[in-house]
């Protein structure tokens, strides 16, 4: 399995944006969160690697994103495993790669709320997920016209998929983010 560091090496590779290299940080961290609450120990690097790398192809090319990202990663003589994941996010968008695994259906729904949730954080006074509760999230999610380009659908899709109600995902990648924060505060974040 490719290590974090040579993941970091390839996302710097087709990735310059502070946005999207901060954005890669967030989802690798709440993937490694979700894959240890929910029992997959022995998985939560591999789960992290494909939040890291997920969009390794967005900013260079974002009308193919999630079709390039699989000939980069075949290029680079990466698993299959990995390559499925990471496109799987993209499903009913670009590529029609169903997420299956339960790590796919947390990256699907989390991609785009983790986009949603910093911009509700960031108009905080306290400009932290620390003190965010799950009805602040739901206020900024009825309104279509903030952070436009987090989908509504897709966030809402993944719920489904996961068979959990939007409340509880937005609680449960809250609790995410906040060890991220609580892990940046300590020195050791990304």
């Amino acid at each position: 399995m490719i290590t974090r560091e040579e993941a970091w090496t390839l996302l710097l590779k087709y990735n310059r944006e502070d946005f999207h290299l901060r954005h890669a940080q967030v989802v690798e961290s709440v993937m490694r969160y979700f894959a240890l609450s929910l029992g997959y120990e022995g998985e939560a690097d591999f789960w992290a690697i494909v939040g890291l790398l997920h969009d390794l192809d967005f900013e260079m090319y974002p009308e193919e994103h999630c079709i390039r990202q699989q000939q980069i990663m075949r290029e680079n003589g990466l698993d299959e495993r990995l390559i499925r994941a990471t496109a799987s996010h993209g499903y009913g968008i670009t590529v029609d790669v169903e997420p299956l695994h339960e790590m796919e259906k947390i990256l699907y729904a989390v991609d785009e709320l983790t986009g949603l949730i910093g911009a509700v954080a960031i108009m905080r006074p306290s400009k932290s997920v620390m003190d965010l509760e799950v009805s602040s999230v739901r206020k900024k999610y009825k309104s279509a016209n903030f952070a436009a380009g987090c989908s509504r659908e897709v966030i809402a899709r993944g719920a489904a998929m996961l068979g959990w109600d939007l409340d509880t995902l937005i609680d449960k990648t809250i609790l995410a983010m906040r060890s991220l924060e609580m892990e940046i505060e300590k020195g050791n974040g990304c």
